[in-house]
Order: structure tokens, then C-alpha cells, then sequence
């Protein structure tokens, strides 16, 4: 199952390998295109746009699963095991409200995306705005699954040290000398 999931999250990273370098081939394009010919390519000014929009929300997840979203970890890796087990549990109940009322939220707008198209492509606007469902449901899940973990006993140290901000021994080391 591990291997699964690991392979899933490498396709993602792929995923979003790919849509930068379109962004980057597509903008840098135009900016050419623009400087030698006053002239320039609409659909990828288009795509573009959208593709930053899917790069930024599968990008939420693929960050998430590596506990790299940003924090405030001062207060938290001053805890013990017992204070940053419950605000992890806290923050996680926070992520799953969140994810919830943005599903509802890409739920309620769906109809009016469908039927809403982009000007140049015409593409339905449910396929940019959608990855949405995506996003909320991975990362409520991830939030889900950690709870779980916490209340089974199934947490790792190393877990619970990277949502401290102690990702190494190195680390912990080099913020003690520095505080």
C-alpha cells in the first residue's frame, strides 16, 4: 500500500514538473514572440494561467504529505510529545473544517463552471476551478489519516519532530544554539 501511495505522490511531483516547464516554455514564448514579432500566441497566455492555478492547489497536497507547509513552531517545539500531539490534533481538526467548506464550496460552484467557458479555449471553466474536489480531499484525508495516527498511538517521533519543525538531529541542534 505504501509503495502505492508513494508511487501516486511521484506522479504528482511529475505532474507538476510538467505543468512548469509548459508555463515556462508557454510565457517565455510569448514574451519572444512579443519582442521579435508584436505578436503572440492567446492560448497559451490562457493556459498558462490556468496551469498555475492547478500547479498551486496539486502542489498544496504534494507539500502537505511532506509536512512542509509553513508553520509557526516556535511555540510548538517547546512542547513535549503530550502539547505537540494536541496541537497537531488541533490544527488537523482545523485543516478537516477547512477542506470541508472548500469542497462545499467547488460543490456549490460546479454548475455555474461547467457551463462557464474560457474565452480563447473554451474549455469548461469545472476543469480549471475543479482541482479544487482534489485538493480538499487530499489534504482533509492527510489531516484524517495523521488524527488517526495520533489517537491509535501509531504516530512516529519522526512525525511528530517534523510538525515541531525538527526535521534532524542537525537541525534540533543548530535551533538550540541559536535560541
Amino acid at each position: 500500500m505504501a509503495r502505492g501511495i508513494d508511487w501516486f505522490f511521484k506522479a504528482l511531483e511529475a505532474l507538476l514538473v510538467l505543468l512548469l516547464a509548459a508555463m515556462v516554455v508557454m510565457v517565455f514564448g510569448n514574451v519572444v514572440l512579443r519582442y521579435l514579432f508584436d505578436t503572440g500566441i492567446d492560448v497559451s497566455e490562457e493556459l498558462s494561467r490556468y496551469f498555475f492555478v492547478w500547479l498551486t492547489f496539486i502542489g498544496a497536497v504534494v507539500v502537505a504529505r511532506e509536512n512542509a507547509h509553513l508553520g509557526v513552531e516556535t511555540l510548538v517545539v517547546r512542547f513535549g510529545d503530550r502539547g505537540r500531539k494536541v496541537c497537531m490534533v488541533l490544527s488537523d481538526i482545523f485543516i478537516v473544517i477547512c477542506c470541508a467548506v472548500f469542497f462545499w464550496g467547488t460543490w456549490q460552484q460546479a454548475e455555474i463552471n461547467a457551463t462557464n467557458y474560457a474565452p480563447i479555449t473554451e474549455i469548461s471553466m469545472l476543469w480549471v476551478y475543479g482541482v479544487g474536489y482534489f485538493t480538499s480531499i487530499g489534504l482533509g484525508l492527510m489531516a484524517v489519516l495523521r488524527i488517526l495516527r495520533v489517537l491509535t498511538g501509531r504516530l512516529t517521533e519522526r512525525e511528530l519532530n517534523a510538525f515541531a519543525g525538527q526535521y534532524d538531529e542537525e537541525t534540533a541542534a543548530i535551533k538550540e544554539r541559536l535560541e
